[in-house]
């Protein structure tokens, strides 16, 4: 009898592991590489988020594939560079009619002919379900590959953070819902509905986006926690924050309720760094819409069941394409190679030696000029479009990249600065051109 019953859980456990995985990939809107509690951050609490790093890998080198939403979401989802795609910049950007340089003639949606995780997954029976910001044009997330789309459409901002939200895509809940969590609840029965088949599950939160909005109760105990010395001290942006967290948290115990933990594999990060001076990127020169690394550090956790170990960090540089490369590998599936297959990684190995690069060519808001980048073994160059002036950084010892180096190290400038050439070429990177109407007044 003992050996009967030592077979059938031999049996079970073999049947268990040999089951698909599950993918919930949750991809916050601005929120900067130090905004959580195991990134530095000493005001906005976020006990779930930590305890997901505790549990898995937190990256302490991860970066966007841009310093804007659009194209790092594009990016994500297809495993290609925004600047391979010609989606480079938020849909449908903002006119600069007498700025120096107009931008190319770029791709204001995601193409049909592009093939996502999501399509991927669906040829390995995945149930695929899209919860919270598409902003990839006016074709709907079901498009795209996914059976089922809650709250994406075109914008890239909510109307308002609570019921009625005035979304097309998203039914009215009770008057005062709070999005971020009518969203959390809507993967919680997605996840239920579908605990039997593998599921993949794409939530790109509204929050912490502008406009700022959040719980008055929460906000209210930020207020009393503020410290007029520390430099993240808004306290809406917190309550967001802290919204966020709760939700990552929610979805992990639904995961263990649902006896489905040990085959799902949680991923979490940010579209581009945090939004100034809503926040502050801690030690970072700048944040959103920027050339330097403030607009394109990430935070960026993995816990993967069986192949991650707990309470470990990975200081490798890796890109928002890696995330599909990596689900996409793991389901026996092969995405666009500019994304590389972290696995390795998790499992304390080592991925092959590569630079990074990012293609801007547009203004931004906030102050940023066409530009294009790459980092490479430490070391960041940025080339300034207007001017064809370019900065090198040592990013391993200057960290705030305050001292411009291209002038002193001409061999590592003249390295960085070809091998970006020959990127930009590779891609088919659309430039931005003169302007015309040119007015420097």
């Amino acid at each position: 009898m003992r050996i009967l019953i030592a077979l059938l859980l031999f049996l079970t456990t073999v049947q268990g592991a040999d089951r698909p995985l599950n993918f919930i990939v949750m991809l916050v809107d601005d929120m900067g590489a130090t905004d959580l509690g195991c990134t530095g951050s000493t005001f906005y609490k976020t006990p779930h988020i930590d305890q997901l790093a505790k549990d898995g890998m937190l990256f302490t080198r991860a970066f966007s594939a841009c310093t804007v939403c659009s194209p790092t979401r594009a990016a994500l989802l297809t495993g290609k560079y925004p600047a391979r795609l010609h989606i480079t910049d938020w849909i449908a950007g903002h006119a600069r009619p007498h700025a120096k340089l107009l931008p190319p003639d770029w791709c204001k949606e995601l193409p049909a002919a592009e093939t996502t995780l999501a399509e991927m997954l669906k040829t390995k029976g995945y149930a695929t379900g899209m919860f919270g910001k598409w902003h990839l044009g006016n074709e709907p997330p079901t498009a795209h590959g996914f059976d089922v789309n809650l709250g994406g459409y075109h914008r890239g901002q909510p109307e308002t953070w609570f019921s009625p939200y005035k979304n097309p895509a998203l039914t009215d809940g009770p008057a005062g819902e709070f999005l971020t969590e009518r969203l959390t609840s809507e993967v919680e029965g997605f996840m239920t509905g579908n605990r039997e088949r593998p599921f993949f599950v794409y939530l790109p939160m509204y929050a912490v986006h502008t406009p700022p909005g959040g719980k008055k109760d929460v906000i209210a105990k930020y207020k009393a926690a503020l410290q007029p010395d520390n430099l993240q001290r808004n306290p809406v942006y917190a309550s967001m924050v802290e919204s966020v967290d709760d939700s990552v948290g929610r979805l992990r115990a639904k995961a263990e309720e649902l006896g489905i933990a040990e085959r799902t594999v949680f991923i979490f990060t940010s579209d581009n760094g945090g939004l100034l001076p809503i926040t502050s990127n801690l030690q970072l020169r700048a944040g959103k819409g920027s050339a330097y690394e403030g607009g394109v550090r990430v935070p960026l956790i993995i816990h993967w069941p069986g192949l991650t170990k707990p309470d470990t960090q990975c200081g490798t540089e890796v890109i928002t394409m890696d995330i599909c490369a990596t689900v996409a590998a793991a389901s026996g599936l092969a995405p666009h190679a500019d994304g590389i297959d972290l696995r390795p990684l998790l499992s304390g190995g080592k991925i092959p030696d590569r630079p990074l690069f990012w293609h801007y060519p547009h203004y931004h808001p906030g102050g940023a000029t066409p530009y294009s980048a790459v980092l490479y073994q430490d070391w960041r160059l940025i080339r300034f479009h207007e001017t064809g002036r370019e900065e090198l950084y040592d990013v391993f010892s200057d960290k705030m990249e305050k001292s411009d180096l291209a002038a002193t190290n001409k061999e590592r400038r003249t390295e960085l600065s070809a091998l970006l050439d020959t990127w930009l070429k590779e891609t088919g990177a659309q430039m931005p051109v003169p302007n015309p109407a040119f007015d420097n007044r």
